[in-house]
């Protein structure tokens, strides 16, 4: 009897076991045999950051219901099948633009203006340029920059004085300075060495018509002179002003004065053909366009000079009409 009670013991133990192999809580998996588990459970387990399904890189093969060649290392957010969206991560953090501010000036003379304007775009077309092209063919470009810095070395006295007058005094002391050294080192000006780097002296823009500016006279109204172009009431007395304050006017006669100027008008166009044409042709009416460009450079260029973040200063080249000589910086504006 007693081993009777023991094998029906024995019995009842094999049966729950066996029963509990099979049951909810089992350790093994409840995938029939000869089908892989799915390739999700896999990726997830091995990696942190799901790949996609067809990286090449990763790819498990299954044989027989196993996996192998799975990669424990994180595998890349983007492949090229996939499009990255990093392009949009930074949108947080693009700036606003400003918006540029819109400066005007009276015209109560806009018909002379604009005939004014019409005489100096044939002007340009039919003397100015074709000289300018042909100068420039023969004379090398090493040559005419010389001629440029020498130019704009020797009216260095009207901007020293200006600055002065304009309480610029630190303006003043490194235009005295970058004349000094152009003037010595140089070669009488041939040279702009002021400008380079390790002495780094660049040309300040000071005219008599922002020291006027500065005194609390306003520019008035739009005048287009035949040949000089546009200018203001203010900033024609500031020309004159200016001419008083140039070393040239006190060592040649008129005659020769004009014919320096001309060439000095020509050397400076020979580098800037094709900008006013440019400006021409982008312009609904080019008069207006001219005009107003010519408002938005002199008021920035006060405007810059005030905030003193941003010294204005001249570049080389170009001008805001065929008629005017004197670069005209973008970037750099005036007043009202």
């Amino acid at each position: 009897m007693k081993w009777i009670k023991q094998s029906v013991l024995l019995l009842f133990l094999l049966i729950h076991g066996f029963g509990c192999a099979h049951g909810p809580h089992s350790g093994s998996s409840s995938t029939p045999s000869g089908e892989p588990p799915p390739y999700e459970q896999v990726v997830v387990a091995s990696s942190p950051d799901p790949t996609p399904l067809d990286s090449p890189e990763v790819s498990p093969k299954y044989e027989g219901g196993k996996t192998d060649n799975v990669s424990d290392s994180p595998a890349p957010l983007a492949s090229p099948e996939i499009p990255s969206n990093s392009d949009n991560l930074n949108l947080d953090y693009v700036e606003e633009e400003k918006t540029p501010e819109k400066v005007g000036i009276a015209d109560p003379l806009e018909p002379f203006n604009r005939a004014m304007f019409h005489f100096n775009d044939k002007l340009y077309f039919w003397a100015l340029k074709p000289v300018a092209q042909g100068y420039g063919k023969v004379v090398p470009e090493v040559a005419r920059v010389g001629v440029r810095n020498f130019f704009s070395n020797v009216a260095s006295p009207i901007r020293i004085v200006n600055c002065v007058l304009q309480a610029r005094f630190v303006d003043a002391v490194k235009e005295l300075g970058r004349f000094a050294v152009n003037t010595v080192w140089g070669i009488g000006g041939l040279m702009d060495l002021a400008s380079e780097n390790t002495i780094n002296l660049p040309k300040q823009d000071a005219d008599f018509g922002q020291t006027l500016r500065v005194y609390g006279l306003g520019q008035g109204f739009y005048i287009n002179w035949p040949i000089w172009g546009p200018s203001s009431p203010r900033d024609t007395v500031g020309l004159i002003g200016d001419a008083f304050l140039h070393p040239f006017t006190y060592l040649f006669d008129l005659d020769v004065l004009i014919g320096i100027k001309a060439y000095e008008t020509v050397n400076a166009t020979s580098f800037a053909i094709g900008d006013y044409e440019s400006l021409k042709d982008a312009a609904v009416d080019p008069y207006v366009a001219f005009r107003d460009a010519y408002a938005q450079y002199r008021y920035r260029l006060r405007k810059d000079i005030i905030e003193r973040g941003k010294p204005a200063q001249s570049g080389p080249g170009g001008a805001i009409s065929p008629a005017i000589t004197e670069v005209r910086p973008s970037g750099s504006t005036e007043d009202e």
